[in-house]
């Protein structure tokens, strides 16, 4: 697979031949989201209170707004309020937080450990925004001074009335000296109330005073996210992608000879056949619980191998009769021949001893399990060679070639290479009997074919 494209058949595959393994990790990864939701992410709810601003507002000025309900100012008064146990400004400031809505609204929301503490949260922070946000509107900061718009139309009303005092106090009488000064005092009057009618229709805090909040926040009946059921998820679903990656990048990675060139440039000889051993589980494979473990799992066969054609018994046969007559072809009178099979090959296993059973007396034939990490293979005793049996895309080249030094080392002449390939069994003609002497006529076959069957 290392030269092939990743397509969705692929991750199908995966998702098919090892649906087992990715279960368990998809669940190991929702324990993990579950114990981050305890640990990292306790559970938390969110309450929000809407705060209404009356008047025509700009973006600019909503955004500010946003900005004065979530500062420091705003939320150090509304925790001085509710004096919570180790709670001030700074470890309120980030459970706060405000956006501007449509139709000049504010919503301020809180975010606590529990439902009614969210909701306290929202509530004192949207009323000490107001009472803020007034103030500034106002003039002021200091609650003690009574400064803003009120006060100055009062203080207008007050200078009107010391001027009108100022007007009678005049010389009534009709000296140009008394006309200029009542004349003055008139101009003085007009001009303070179109400054003040002026200042009034400039001055924003003027039509956008009189915040509102629209209510109290509602109680929370969910929990804020993540919540913990999302978290679960969450971590199923990284899980999964993990694994699925992993596959993918362990298939690419893999170096392991598939192709029938490949194999016989490794072990230094030629294919003789393909033979095919039927899919299923094995009397030889282990009883332990790892063993056991891996079978459960999917781990103990490839998940990236073509599915398994089907065959049935006759056909198999004939393949195993084949291969048998082309070793005779290719070492006639032969005394024997020593079957060389990778250990932990199980479809080579299996393929070598049917091809033992087929071969019977000629030639005789012994097999051998050789370890791939130190390949030791028996002194050359009675045998004319070694045929290696072994399934494609199981093993490297250096461990085939490590397999064919040590042939070499016991002085066995490698004479060819069959490869086993597992199909799925199906029920066919019953199996016909050889004849007595079959060498012959697959032997003309052989010869005629001049390659594997």
């Amino acid at each position: 697979m290392s030269d092939d494209t990743i397509r969705l058949v692929t991750i199908g595959r995966i998702f098919r031949r090892r649906w087992r393994l990715l279960a368990v990790i998809a669940l190991a990864g929702a324990l993990l989201g579950y114990g981050a939701s305890v640990a990292v992410f306790p559970p938390r709810y969110t309450a929000s209170a809407s705060v209404l601003l009356p008047g025509a507002w700009e973006e600019r000025e909503l955004l500010t707004q946003v900005n004065v309900a979530t500062s420091s100012s705003v939320v150090d008064r509304a925790a001085d309020a509710l004096e919570w146990t180790g709670g001030d400004g700074s470890e309120l400031i980030d459970q706060v937080s405000a956006k501007a809505a449509d139709g000049n609204i504010v919503t301020i929301s809180g975010t606590a450990e529990t439902p009614e503490r969210a909701q306290q949260l929202a509530d004192r922070v949207a009323k000490e925004f107001v009472t803020f946000a007034t103030r500034v509107a106002g003039g002021s900061t200091d609650p003690a001074r009574a400064s803003g718009p009120e006060a100055l139309r009062k203080k207008v009303a007050e200078t009107n009335r010391r001027i009108s005092e100022l007007a009678k106090s005049a010389d009534p009488g009709q000296t140009v000296e008394s006309v200029q000064v009542r004349t003055s005092l008139e101009k003085l009057r007009t001009s303070l109330e179109e400054a003040m009618k002026k200042l009034e229709e400039a001055d924003p805090a003027t039509g956008k005073a009189g915040m509102v909040v629209m209510g109290p926040a509602a109680l929370p009946t969910g929990e804020a996210p993540p919540t913990r059921t999302q978290l679960m998820a969450g971590g199923a679903l990284l899980s999964l992608l993990v694994a699925v990656i992993a596959h993918l990048t362990a298939a690419r990675s893999n170096r392991r000879l598939r192709t029938e060139p490949e194999i016989a440039a490794a072990l230094g000889s030629t294919l003789i056949g393909t033979v095919d051993v039927p899919g299923g589980r094995s009397k030889h494979r282990g009883g332990g619980p790892r063993a056991r473990a891996r079978r459960f799992l999917g781990l103990d066969t490839r998940w990236n191998i073509p599915t398994p054609a089907a065959s049935d018994e006759a056909g198999r046969q004939l393949r195993y009769r084949r291969v048998c007559a082309r070793i005779r072809i290719q070492l006639p009178g032969s005394r024997g021949l020593l079957v060389v099979v990778p250990d932990g090959d199980e479809a080579g296993s299996r393929a070598a001893e049917q091809l033992v059973a087929t071969a019977g007396t000629e030639p005789r034939m012994r097999m051998v399990h050789v370890p791939v990490t130190r390949p030791m293979v028996p002194d050359r005793d009675a045998e004319s060679g070694a045929l290696v049996v072994l399934s494609a895309g199981s093993w490297t080249a250096a461990e085939l070639t490590g397999i064919a030094e040590a042939c070499a080392d016991g002085r066995h002449e490698v004479i060819g290479i069959v490869l086993a390939g597992t199909v799925r069994d199906r029920p066919g003609r019953s199996v016909a009997h050889p004849p007595e002497n079959p060498t012959p006529a697959l032997a003309a076959r052989g010869h005629a074919t001049g390659g594997p069957a």
